[in-house]
């Protein structure tokens, strides 16, 4: 380990107080107060949730609104140190990309409710007899809600990073902790904050599923805004209910204007571009930071810190090469061989393809043990009918978000004022419109095949909106002006400036909400309103189906079906997009 002499200046502030620290520092110690008396209660014994957990009296909201937001800036948290771990491995290598993805794939767009039950008991038995337990369970269903699309959106970055900054990093001889915390992490910061709050808003319909958790005959209730919602849907509540929803529209505007809004300020710093930005996002909240003086005093050595840690040079393979001899050094440190190339590849996939079998066939023996050759045949074709709505919703919401993304991203004012209403619509439950589609449906005699189909996407459309929004935000300022000099407008500049510029961003966009609209099809091709059921034909509506029975064997049949479709739609048409993004619309 070697630390890179840098020549560090840090202006020390002076530590008298102004006005703007006696509005900012009760804002920080209430922050922290808040956040300590919500860890209090989750750490508290399992049997003070025995007595009834949620009541319907409003005055309760804040509470359970204060543990809501803690259970998703925990799982927030989880997610980001999931992102950049697994989103670096499968980006610098290789081998280790023909696996992640693909099962990042997979991951994002099989049902996370079907195994819940079973990381509950995991959970539960890792903290027995206390409320942690069911708390770390509910934090990572949130988080299996948050971390695909983040994932996605860092992976997406790491590989189109500009080849002149990659030059100048080789030029610099930056290590790869270096390279990666001075260039790739502040490139993918941008599209990062933005999907970051696409998931704080997709984490809202687990937060409902999450809060009530059944394992056995017993419910473990958790006090929080999803399980009052629950509650009220139950109770058939409707002023509960709109309770519910103005509770959940205060709170994403509390950590609208808290979180993300200096987040997006923040990250506009990280813009690749040779000119400044015509308008750039603000954030009153920084701007109030930033004139602080004891608060700034504080944050100086963290600041400080963390610049040091940012240059770093870690190298421990370094390490080892420089013990070995030197004719062996040189051998090592050399590019290896393309014959042992050949040789590595070739151990790798035989690896993977002895791990795929025997998974395979351990899957194929518990199928059989329940289902029909038969079986496949349907199921096969009800994954074709899913595929079919899933590929036709995506091309619509691209029609309609694409251009109005690329309108939002162009005007920093405006993306101020939407905002917040585009996370509140991303984090309205979805299933509170199933009374209203059963309804109609049966009302007019509609066909289920066709108009239970837009709730598939109803929740996930808006992945593709944040991350057109965010590729527009990040498109460089030069090349607007260079476009606008030479009076590129219309549907030129659409083709040749602007689609080539957001086309990675929505492809991420794209990727996420076709697995979400996968996972949604359970809930979203089988709806039901009291007495009432409507059901349309596709895998979604099988599982669910079979959920209901307990057929366990036809519902790994479902998943595995599921998974064979995304996996294929990946290799088929996601991954050579991502290439040609990659080879043709990479900024230089």
């Amino acid at each position: 380990m070697v630390w890179t002499q840098t020549s560090v200046s840090v202006k020390t502030a002076t530590a008298t107080p102004n006005c703007w620290d006696l509005v900012a520092l009760p804002l920080v110690v209430g922050l922290l107060a808040l956040a300590a008396v919500g860890g209090h209660q989750m750490a508290a014994p399992l049997a003070s949730l025995d007595a009834p957990a949620v009541s319907l009296d409003p005055w309760n909201l804040p509470d359970y609104a204060l543990r809501s937001t803690l259970r998703m800036l925990a799982a927030m948290a989880a997610s980001l140190l999931f992102t950049f771990t697994y989103a670096t491995l499968a980006a610098k290598s290789r081998r280790a990309g023909m696996v992640l993805i693909p099962v990042l794939d997979v991951l994002q767009s099989v049902p996370v409710l079907g195994y819940i039950s079973f990381t509950v008991v995991f959970f539960l038995s890792l903290f027995p007899g206390s409320v942690l337990g069911a708390e770390c369970a509910a934090i990572f269903a949130i988080f299996t809600s948050q971390a695909w699309n983040m994932t996605f959106s860092v992976y997406q970055s790491l590989r189109s990073v500009p080849r002149d900054l990659d030059e100048a990093a080789t030029s610099f001889r930056f290590s790869g902790w270096q390279r990666f915390w001075r260039l790739e992490a502040p490139f993918a910061m941008p599209g990062l904050v933005w999907n970051m709050m696409m998931s704080m808003s997709g984490g809202w319909f687990f937060v409902v599923a999450s809060e009530a958790i059944t394992v056995g005959d017993h419910t473990v209730t958790l006090p929080g805004i999803g399980s009052y919602l629950a509650e009220a849907i139950a109770q058939k509540d409707l002023g509960a209910v709109g309770w519910a929803v103005l509770a959940m529209l205060a709170v994403i505007l509390l950590y609208d204007q808290f979180l993300f809004r200096p987040l997006v300020a923040w990250a506009d710093k990280f813009r690749f571009e040779q000119t400044g930005a015509q308008e750039a996002p603000e954030s009153w909240v920084l701007r109030l930071f930033q004139r602080t003086r004891v608060c700034r005093s504080l944050l100086t050595p963290v600041e400080s810190l963390l610049g040091r840690v940012g240059w770093l040079r870690l190298s421990p393979l370094s390490a080892l090469t420089d013990a070995l001899p030197p004719a062996l050094r040189r051998r090592v440190a050399g590019p290896p061989s393309p014959a042992l190339e050949r040789t590595l590849d070739r151990v790798w996939y035989a690896v993977v393809a002895v791990a795929a079998l025997a998974l395979g066939w351990t899957m194929l023996r518990f199928i059989t043990s329940g289902a029909g050759w038969g079986d496949v045949g349907t199921v096969l074709l009800l994954g074709a009918a899913t595929l079919l709505r899933v590929m036709v919703l995506i091309a619509i919401a691209s029609l309609v978000w694409v251009p109005l993304g690329v309108l939002i991203g162009l005007r920093p004012r405006l993306a101020e004022a939407v905002q917040p209403l585009a996370q509140f619509l991303a984090a309205f439950p979805a299933n509170l419109l199933f009374p209203v589609a059963v309804v109609t449906i049966l009302r007019f005699d509609l066909n289920p095949d066709v108009w239970l189909s837009p709730l598939m996407i109803l929740g996930t459309q808006w992945y593709i909106l944040f991350n057109v929004v965010a590729g527009t935000a990040a498109f460089p300022s030069d090349l607007k002006e260079a476009a606008s000099s030479f009076r590129i407008r219309g549907w030129q500049w659409w083709r040749d400036v602007m689609l080539p510029g957001v086309f990675p961003y929505y492809l991420t966009g794209a990727v996420t909400a076709a697995g979400g609209s996968w996972n949604a099809s359970i809930v979203a091709e089988a709806v039901r309103w009291g007495d009432a059921e409507v059901t349309a034909h596709g895998l979604g509506s099988y599982i669910a189906q079979a959920t209901a029975a307990g057929d366990y064997p036809r519902i790994v049949l479902g998943i595995a079906v599921m998974s064979l479709f995304v996996t294929l739609l990946n290799r088929l048409l996601w991954r050579p997009l991502y290439g040609y993004a990659e080879r043709r619309l990479r900024l230089a």
